[in-house]
């Protein structure tokens, strides 16, 4: 089967057409079914693309990503194609667009093949949120894969697809990744437009890519990359060539010292510190800096993100579109009845806690609080990477558990102590798999780098690939 872009473009050299590579895909798929990764094949829209590009191909026309297979997460939008979110209360919704993010990759002549299962409107760190099922972690079936975006970190591990798109707010590519052994990257906020993801917290949501190797990941991500007229709060920063470059020189490199200190699996620990001593050792630069506030983090990112979630979800409402109750009469029960019954425990959860702390007497020992120290955490970050290129720490604290072994929110809400740091302060950072495993299952490293520095966090990454690979 094809692990990367490099052997579908070999497997075409050799006289092989992308409706071959895409049957091969297909099969693959049917054979592994059993994950749950695909909530449905786009079979026929795929056929009939590939036709097209080996058209396109065949006349010397045919784009970068000619013969790339790309599953989707079911939280971006694709014209003609049904998207939920994962969620009974958008079951059997018809796009009536597509993503700018998608949009772009089409336009360089790839082949969506699916939509991806994840967690009901990206809440959750395992993927056992979603209305239609858990998704399995193909390394160990009987362990999530992580979440939210685990049937598209699911769907690369088992070479369903070439690539896969995910949507990350507090570590939603990156812990999946870090779990299945995959790449996954956070861009810089605004790096890649929003139009076409359905929002769950609006100031933390990037689209971001899912590969099994760094090459294809930068490829992805660069494409994908740039202004869009359609979203206000995508950045007009150029985008440059992003192919992954090693470094010349010597690095500088922070870790803060208050991750090693926090619940982390010895064995990630262990492998960490080694990792640094390496560094060290070939004459990169290593510092130790303490950040103060990681205890605040996770607290914060829930009040933040559940307080945009209340608000971004208050279209779902059983009137406009989507499930409507058939029990329900009158307006009042109308709203009451759809929303109860349409949603999951998780995302109910997470709306009545966004609307408490936005609530009246609340909003200012909450939510404005939670915004300055959202601030604050900005600041000291940015400190730090004035003297650093990079800040390095482990991906996430854990490999991948058991399904249903998590049931306390709170503890699932820990898996992702390493990652919402970048999505509180927008900084662009990516996870990259340890060639270590522990018992079986593999763990990641993270790189958060400055903003919109995309090239240099892939350039850095190339370089750590030679020591934990």
């Amino acid at each position: 089967m094809y692990k990367n872009f490099a052997e579908v473009k070999s497997a075409l050299a050799s006289g092989r057409r992308v409706v071959d590579i895409l049957e091969d895909y297909l099969k693959r798929i049917e054979s592994k079914k059993q994950l749950n990764a695909f909530l449905e094949v786009f079979s026929e829209s795929a056929r009939q693309r590939a036709k097209e590009v080996d058209a396109k191909i065949a006349d010397g026309t045919a784009g970068r990503l000619a013969g790339m297979i790309i599953g989707i997460k079911d939280n971006i939008c694709y014209k003609n194609h049904k998207v939920s979110a994962s969620s009974k209360i958008l079951e059997n919704f018809e796009s009536l667009y597509t993503a700018t993010a998608l949009q772009r990759l089409i336009d360089e002549d790839a082949v969506i093949i699916g939509r991806l299962n994840c967690d009901e409107f990206a809440m959750g760190s395992s993927n056992e949120n979603s209305a239609f099922g858990n998704v399995l972690n193909p390394l160990n079936e009987d362990c999530v894969p992580g979440g939210s975006s685990g049937g598209s970190a699911a769907a690369v591990a088992a070479n369903l697809c070439t690539v896969a798109l995910g949507s990350d707010t507090g570590g939603s590519i990156r812990q999946p990744a870090s779990f299945t052994g995959t790449y996954g990257i956070k861009p810089t906020y605004g790096r890649i437009s929003r139009y076409g993801l359905i929002a769950y917290a609006s100031s933390f949501d990037q689209i971001g890519a899912f590969a099994n190797d760094l090459e294809d990941t930068a490829l992805v991500t660069e494409i994908m990359a740039g202004a869009d007229e359609m979203d206000s709060t995508s950045s007009r920063e150029e985008v440059t060539d992003y192919t992954p470059v090693l470094p010349a020189g010597k690095l500088k490199i922070a870790y803060i010292k208050e991750c090693l200190e926090i619940g982390v699996n010895a064995h990630i620990k262990e492998a960490f510190l080694k990792l640094i001593e390496e560094l060290k050792a070939d004459g990169h630069e290593v510092t130790e800096v303490s950040f103060p506030y990681l205890d605040y983090m996770v607290p914060m990112y829930y009040v933040l993100t559940t307080a945009e979630a209340s608000s971004n979800l208050s279209r779902f409402d059983g009137v406009h579109y989507g499930y409507r109750s058939p029990n329900a009469q009158g307006t009042e029960e109308t709203y009451k009845k759809s929303r109860s019954e349409g949603f999951g425990a998780e995302v109910k959860r997470r709306i009545m806690t966004g609307t408490f702390v936005l609530s009246h007497g609340y909003y200012d020992a909450y939510y404005s609080k939670a915004q300055k120290v959202r601030r604050v955490l900005q600041e000291k970050t940015n400190e730090i990477l004035a003297q650093a290129d990079f800040i390095i720490s482990p991906a996430s604290p854990n490999v991948a558990f058991k399904r249903g072994a998590i049931s306390e929110p709170i503890e699932m809400y820990l898996q992702d102590i390493y990652t919402v740091h970048a999505n509180l302060t927008g900084h662009p950072a990516i996870a990259i798999p340890h060639g270590q495993k522990i018992d079986g299952l593999p763990f990641a490293v993270q790189l958060m780098g400055k903003f919109f520095k995309e090239k240099e966090l892939f350039d850095y990454s190339k370089l750590l690939e030679k020591y934990i690979q």
